[in-house]
């Protein structure tokens, strides 16, 4: 077991403490998720509210809303697009649960700002670090929300064609702590860190920066962990995300183990779960 360092996030400028892991259930509002179940129907409002009503039932601490779908080969959309389908979403959201939580998985800057300024989103969680969109790190610096940096190599297109590493382990965080301190030059504050599994990896190097994830912590950073029914569980396993339950609340599990703040997960309760697990054995150590 990892002793994982305690850190506090500035939210609507309340001190909030990442003590205990925290859930972040998923809600898309794509059409091409990779995991099909996870897709909620964007012209379906009172749907995107019962999944988030679900979720927090569950025991997510937050939600974190996406509509640009980063698997591998899936249809590029604009800047607009991209918003339209979020304005929906985070309507739908905050006109029935104005006080929870809310992260936007973006990596584009302008709709960062928006989401933001107009919905009062709380987290900002970009999947390329501030590579796709440069101005991204300024943005959120001045937008003053906590900002998540996870590791991409390449783009959504090309992320998986036989990505290399002379080290894997160094190489994702040499380019954290690059962005990192972008961020932190910019005025920014509060940081997230994220390996980025499955995102320009291989099979093994998703399991070496597993086995190694309490490096990442060198980075005196929250550390968030987002490996829900990916295809590191699957086609180990010659399953499907459908199958990938089990392999998923194992990982977690060892995330947590390792020192993990954050589990971004589409299975809020089994999560919740293996948290409970987790704690009561911290507990009687």
């Amino acid at each position: 077991m990892f002793p994982a360092p305690q850190y506090t996030m500035n939210l609507r400028g309340k001190l909030v403490d990442l003590q205990r892991p925290w859930v972040m259930g998923i809600l898309n509002v794509t059409p091409d998720s990779f995991y099909a179940d996870s897709r909620t129907p964007m012209a379906e409002p009172e749907r995107i509210a019962q999944r988030v009503r679900q979720m927090l039932a569950e025991g997510a601490d937050v939600i974190d809303v996406g509509a640009y779908s980063s698997r591998p080969g899936a249809d590029d959309i604009s800047p607009m697009e991209e918003m339209r389908r979020l304005e929906v979403a985070l309507t739908a959201v905050r006109e029935v649960f104005p006080e929870v939580y809310v992260s936007v998985d973006t990596f584009r800057s302008e709709v960062a700002h928006q989401c933001v300024e107009h919905f009062g989103v709380d987290i900002i969680n970009d999947i390329s670090g501030g590579v796709l969109d440069r101005a991204m790190p300024k943005v959120v610096a001045r937008l003053g929300v906590p900002y998540i940096i996870m590791h991409m190599k390449g783009n959504p297109e090309t992320m998986q064609t036989s990505p290399e590493y002379q080290d894997v382990l160094a190489e994702v965080l040499e380019f954290l702590a690059r962005q990192q301190q972008r961020f932190f030059d910019a005025g920014g504050k509060d940081v997230i860190i994220d390996p980025g599994f499955g995102f320009g990896k291989t099979l093994l190097h998703n399991y070496r920066l597993m086995d190694r994830l309490e490096d990442f912590h060198e980075l005196h950073a929250p550390l968030l962990v987002g490996v829900s029914r990916k295809s590191m569980i699957y086609k180990l396993l010659e399953t499907t995300p459908q199958e990938a339950l089990n392999g998923t609340t194992v990982l977690h599990t060892i995330a947590m183990m390792k020192g993990a703040h954050i589990l971004r997960v589409h299975d809020v309760q089994a999560a919740v779960e293996a948290r409970t697990l987790v704690e009561t054995m911290w507990q009687a150590c």
